[in-house]
């Protein structure tokens, strides 16, 4: 894999000044980089550039599932069940080191919204329209097994359970593996450049970009622009001259982060709260997060925070599901709020407006996309290319091939398929133990970086300094193979570890800014601009 930097941004500048592009993306999220995959694969030159960094918005801030869909059954959209279903498993295949399979109990009680029959003949029928295999597929417990299953829940009224399978991710993660994969075969791809205008005529697109960290503003020519700007896509439509016909609405989630000590939950949950809405309740990594809730929001979605209500709403769907632990008055450690960009219908709440995604062009010809899930984003990226390479043979007599991603593994997922994962997490214990690993560090490092994890390891060998080695590898790798261009996205996209791990970003920060001021040449004013960014994406984590 050639290197993916900060330190290639000139050259990578240069190339996207240069000629005109078959498809420039504008939008970062697992979206955009899905297209660049995609698009590159079918022998298009591609460019993607990114307002932030890569999975800042939406993309890291989901409740880190690749869903199968199960929620749309009970609204009868048969074709997302099926296409989400299947979706899941191409997305696991291809990348098993982001993504792992987890029993999720769905506990059912006396007055709910389903008993055991329909519990059962719901998850049946999730089972064949998801397309789920044979050792994955649902099966049913009584009251005692349930609380066996999780002794947390709420005893009173309970008549049984069922378990089926969710496929936990870290969608950061797995945005940046599929932008990496985009980078290594030939797509540009630019985080911290954002879009500032966007011009057409009959052949080609201008489009003003400005580099974030730089100042710098220049052009670039496509023939094609694709807006995948999430959360951000009317602004990006705005900067092409028109706003009509369909508009986003933004749909705000929250998720608390406990840690295991307090909130011991041993099963995966996916309960009702007292006011019929669904909410999840997962285990990962000495912690426990819960969410989400689904509000519509207004602001900035660059500038959003956890309300009181919202961590009040989440805490008493908490305390309604696990009443033992109403007495402790649980300790939050951290928390997340992200927004989903839903297609706006009149006279619907959140939860009740559609996932689906939807792809409509401007009449100066841009295309946008939005909407959808993050497990769809391969199905959505195919769509997309498909529109695009018909419209380039066309107008331009561009040929192309077809889709092959359905097969392509990600950045880290070369293991020849999810069956072999674990042999090769195994065979990667004796190297990272000769580094003065232990066993459980060393399968931590591998299922994070999948075949990645021997460059990590390589610069664990080079550490010098005061970062202890490991701190060194995680660090050098993401900056100079993941684009790591600021301390937040180490700490929050690259490792995941302000969510998760607190304590991790508290006793390594000083160190790890120091290192990357001494790298990048930063003047005292960068650094300190820096520092006070990381303090208060801490600050926000914290105030959940």
């Amino acid at each position: 894999m050639k290197t993916f930097s900060a330190f290639d941004r000139e050259p990578m500048t240069q190339s996207l000044k240069e000629g005109v592009l078959d498809l420039l993306i504008i939008g970062g999220g697992i979206t955009g980089v899905g297209i660049a995959l995609d698009a590159v694969t079918r022998g298009l030159t591609v460019g993607l550039v990114e307002m932030q960094d890569f999975a800042e918005g939406t993309s890291s801030r989901s409740t880190k599932l690749v869903h199968g869909g199960l929620r749309y059954l009970k609204q009868l959209q048969i074709k997302e069940v099926v296409e989400l279903g299947r979706e899941r498993a191409i997305v696991y295949e291809n990348g098993p080191h982001v993504t792992t399979p987890v029993r999720m109990l769905l506990p059912f009680y006396k007055g709910g919204t389903f008993g055991p029959f329909f519990t059962a003949l719901g998850l049946i029928i999730y089972d064949i329209l998801a397309g789920v295999k044979k050792s994955e597929r649902r099966f049913m417990l009584s009251a005692d097994d349930t609380a066996k299953c999780e002794p947390l829940v709420k005893k009173e009224d309970l008549l049984g359970g069922g378990l089926y399978v969710e496929y936990r991710t870290d969608d950061a993660r797995l945005t940046i593996e599929v932008i990496k994969a985009a980078a290594e075969r030939g797509a540009i791809a630019l985080n911290y450049t954002k879009a500032i205008s966007i011009r057409s005529n009959n052949f080609t697109f201008t489009v003003t970009l400005e580099d974030q960290l730089t100042g710098e503003t220049y052009k670039v020519k496509a023939k094609k622009v694709v807006n995948a700007a999430g959360p951000w896509v009317d602004e990006v439509r705005k900067l092409a001259g028109e706003l009509t016909e369909k508009q986003l609405i933004l749909s705000k989630g929250v998720h608390l982060v406990f840690d295991q000590e307090v909130f011991p939950l041993k099963q995966a949950i996916y309960f009702n709260t007292q006011d019929g809405r669904m909410v999840f309740a997962i285990p990962r990594d000495g912690k426990t997060y819960v969410g989400t809730t689904d509000t519509f929001y207004e602001g900035d979605p660059k500038d959003m925070h956890i309300t009181a209500e919202e961590r009040v709403y989440l805490l008493d769907a908490i305390y309604f599901m696990f009443p033992s632990l109403a007495s402790k008055g649980l300790k939050i450690e951290s928390g997340w709020a992200g927004v989903r960009p839903l297609i706006h219908v009149d006279g619907k709440s959140p939860s009740e407006i559609s996932r689906k995604n939807e792809i409509w062009q401007s009449k100066n010809g841009l295309i946008t996309i939005a909407g959808g899930k993050l497990t769809g984003y391969r199905k959505m990226a195919e769509k997309i290319v498909d529109l695009l390479c018909k419209q380039l043979q066309n107008e331009f007599g561009k040929k192309s091939t077809s889709c092959i991603t359905k097969h392509l593994s990600i950045s880290g997922g070369d293991v020849s398929g999810s069956k072999f994962f674990d042999h090769y997490v195994q065979a990667q214990i004796g190297n990272g133990v000769k580094l003065g690993l232990s066993v459980e560090e060393t399968e931590q490092l591998a299922r994070h970086y999948g075949t990645n994890v021997n460059k990590v390891y390589a610069y664990m060998k080079q550490a010098k300094g005061s970062l202890p080695p490991v701190i060194y590898g995680l660090l050098y790798y993401s900056i100079f193979y993941e684009a790591v261009a600021k301390p937040v996205d180490f700490f929050i996209r690259r490792t995941g570890a302000l969510f998760f791990n607190i304590a991790f970003v508290e006793e390594h920060k000083e160190a790890v800014i120091d290192e990357m001021s001494t790298l990048f040449e930063w003047t005292v004013e960068q650094k300190v601009l820096h520092t006070i960014q990381l303090q208060e994406a801490l600050a926000n984590a914290k105030k959940a």
